[in-house]
């Protein structure tokens, strides 16, 4: 019993991997190719518009990088920096942001519809938001504060309580 545990350990160790060859200008699989990072080619501030001219996509060579960084160049376009990122380093997904639609403080127009019915009025949001953001907003002629969502051309859908 234990020489057929002993040749069978044996024989298990002894496995082949046959790996297909790449075609002629495709990018092989091997351990070194372990996808692309973006980085930054100069600093960028935090509430700066990132545009592809500040960005490159680069080969990731460290198999020790984790967290969730970003891989594509369009994933960073136009979206806003939360914190300083530094040149030929890793974007987390987490320092970045949609930039916002409507700042606080600003004039704006909020929406209200039920049914067929729909009201507007002049108001003023409380806070930054970004398209889809839901957030309050003071109606300038009632004072009252209502809650609503951020739409694309810089309303305010109010919701009914």
């Amino acid at each position: 019993m234990k020489s057929l545990a002993m040749a069978w350990f044996a024989a298990a160790s002894l496995s082949i991997v046959v790996v297909p060859a790449a075609p002629a200008g495709a990018q092989s699989a091997d351990a070194s190719s372990m996808g692309t990072a973006v980085v930054p080619t100069e600093t960028i501030y935090p509430g700066d518009i990132i545009s592809s001219g500040q960005l490159e996509e680069v080969e990731v060579t460290n198999p020790n990088l984790t967290g969730d960084y970003v891989k594509r160049i369009r994933e960073v376009t136009g979206k806003v920096s939360k914190r300083t990122l530094l040149p030929g380093r890793t974007i987390s997904v987490s320092s970045l942001r949609q930039p916002f639609a409507v700042m606080r403080g600003s004039n704006v127009r909020l929406v209200m519809s039920m049914g067929t019915m729909t009201i507007t009025a002049a108001g003023t949001p409380l806070d930054d938001g970004a398209v889809g953001d839901s957030i309050r907003a003071r109606n300038m002629d009632s004072g009252i504060i209502v809650n609503g969502t951020v739409l694309e051309n810089g309303t305010i859908r109010v919701v009914a309580k």
